[in-house]
């Protein structure tokens, strides 16, 4: 974060000033909403949730070193030396922070959302981008209401493009987000199943997603899935330009699997306005050429050439616990998917899975959260998928995932297990180890089955 001043902290959120303390040009150096994060110098942000409220923790973020808070209630006691800022809403003032500062940087922003991929599709554009820019990009889960201001207040002098992923799991949301970036550039990646226990149906996704085009700048730009329905249908209704990626004719940017090894890439040909050759990208699946075509697409925006593109593309690195490559003793993968699921990405992970190198084929999937009533047809479809797709094992965890267990049975699975926990699950990780295997584990965050990732580490060995 570049240093800002307590007069401009005022006027960014439209605060008071409660106490004694009215040194203006105080400097502060970082915005901290965790008390046990503070460095000195940095602004604390209380923030208020269902279980907690920051505000109790406001004194020892203070007497950690912040120089001062935003607070949204009248203190009994100033400490000496210490500001206070006093805003209506303290989650509204991280907001409107967060959109004054981004006002300083005359740099490209690119916003990415969609049901499944975004994560991927937002490293693998950072990365092609990287080739040619110092690219500041959304790091975790930091997606959502608090954590997109934050990496915004990550932003320095040196910054030359900033890539943004938006999550969401209700309407109105991606407008919040949409409003604070301000995009040059927005891409839906896919609409599919995530949180339609809450939007009820793939097109109440869909609007919801939508959300974000109105917020792109005039003369920007929206990239979109040209192999989704739903999407296609917003072709000469947009009002920026769009283009569309995909295999399908008509897409602007397409791409065609060609191979790879199994083990950790796969090829494609890439055929864009200013490149037709064959790339190779550091991941497994075909369904990574989606975020290869949306950065080639938004490569070639910002002005790089086909072989810069090509070099990007190469240096991509996944977030951990997505689709990460684990290699083991006695030829055995892991392929460690845990961190979130839906019913597009089970079966992506899956059609992975069945690709992959190994004599003995194990799934260890979890229940797929935010369904609704949705959810016991969604679960056996993504044990029949196993079934289709000739996987040797499944180890099917949680409630949910009993209708994983019973779809893969009824598909012809030759060895299905079910358990309701970690715990219970991490007793039967014995029966599906054996060499030349490989072992897929997926669930929603909530089911945290990074756990059993770790304990498959522990039970295997080391190469």
């Amino acid at each position: 974060m570049e240093t800002i001043t307590l007069g401009q902290l005022l006027e960014a959120v439209q605060g008071t000033l409660l106490g004694e303390f009215d040194d203006r040009s105080t400097p502060i150096s970082r915005v901290d909403t965790d008390s046990r994060s503070i460095c000195p110098g940095s602004l604390f942000i209380p923030l208020a949730g269902e279980r907690f409220d920051g505000h109790a923790y406001l004194n020892a973020a203070l007497e950690s070193g912040a120089a001062g808070c935003l607070t949204s209630q009248e203190r009994d006691r100033y400490l000496p030396g210490k500001f206070y800022v006093k805003v209506d809403d303290t989650l509204k003032a991280l907001r409107d922070l967060a959109a004054w500062y981004k006002g300083r940087f005359n740099i490209p922003f690119i916003a990415v959302t969609g049901s499944v991929g975004k994560t991927t599709a937002k490293d693998m554009l950072a990365a092609v981008l990287g080739v040619k820019y110092k690219v500041l990009k959304t790091e975790g889960n930091f997606n959502n209401a608090v954590g997109l201001p934050l990496t915004l207040l990550h932003l320095s002098g040196e910054d030359q493009a900033a890539v943004i992923e938006m999550g969401m799991d209700g309407p109105g949301q991606i407008d919040y987000l949409a409003d604070i970036v301000k995009p040059d550039v927005g891409i839906i990646t896919n609409i599919g199943d995530a949180h339609i226990e809450r939007l009820g149906s793939r097109e109440n996704i869909f609007k919801a997603k939508c959300e974000l085009i109105p917020h792109i700048k005039q003369g920007g730009l929206l990239v979109l899935n040209g192999d989704d329905s739903l999407l296609t249908a917003l072709r000469g209704h947009t009002p920026v330009p769009a283009v569309f990626c995909g295999q399908t004719e008509g897409c602007d940017y397409r791409a065609q699997p060609t191979g790879g090894d199994g083990l950790s890439h796969i090829h494609c040909r890439l055929t864009t306005p200013n490149m037709d050759q064959e790339v190779k990208i550091p991941a497994l699946g075909d369904h990574m050429i989606y975020p290869a075509l949306i950065a080639a697409a938004v490569g070639e925006r910002f002005g790089l050439t086909a072989d810069e593109i090509e070099l990007g593309l190469g240096q991509f690195v996944p977030t951990r616990m997505r689709m990460n490559v684990l290699r083991r003793g006695e030829g055995i993968t892991i392929l460690d998917d845990t961190y979130n699921a839906n019913p597009q990405s089970m079966r992506a992970a899956i059609s992975v899975l069945a690709d992959s190198q190994g004599s003995f084929k194990a799934a260890i999937l979890g229940d797929m959260l935010e369904l609704g009533p949705f959810a016991p047809a969604l679960h056996s479809g993504v044990g029949e998928c196993l079934g289709n797709l000739g996987i040797d094992c499944l180890l099917a965890v949680g409630k949910l995932a009993e209708h994983i267990a019973q779809g893969a049975q009824d598909s012809g699975v030759p060895q299905v297990l079910h358990c309701q926990s970690r715990e219970e699950a991490k007793v039967l990780l014995p029966q599906i180890i054996r060499p030349d295997s490989t072992i897929l584990l997926k669930g929603s965050r909530g089911m945290k089955l990074e756990e059993l990732t770790a304990s498959l580490l522990e039970l295997t060995r080391e190469v």
